[in-house]
């Protein structure tokens, strides 16, 4: 499956489903330094996205990653993720 993966001078996200993250069992294990708008989480390049692509393999399920460049995402400014 293909994701965006969103990137600003600073730090990288991938442009996730909430809802593939709570099929796969992983929610918990996302930090708050990932965000979320509507139905859509934005796992941080660091911690998160690691364990979002264990766990997709994990699934027998691969992971393409589109790169989008955006010099001011406003993706900084949503809701932390938290224990969701």
């Amino acid at each position: 499956m293909k994701y965006r993966f969103i990137e600003d001078p600073g730090h990288g996200w991938l442009e996730v489903q909430v809802s593939e993250i709570q099929r796969l069992g992983v929610g918990r294990s996302i930090s708050r330094y990932s965000y979320l708008k509507g139905d859509r989480a934005y796992l941080e390049e660091d911690c998160d996205l690691a364990v979002f692509i264990k766990a997709k393999e994990a699934a027998g399920e691969s992971v393409e990653m589109v790169r989008v460049y955006q010099e001011n995402t406003p993706i900084r400014n949503y809701e932390t993720w938290g224990l969701k």
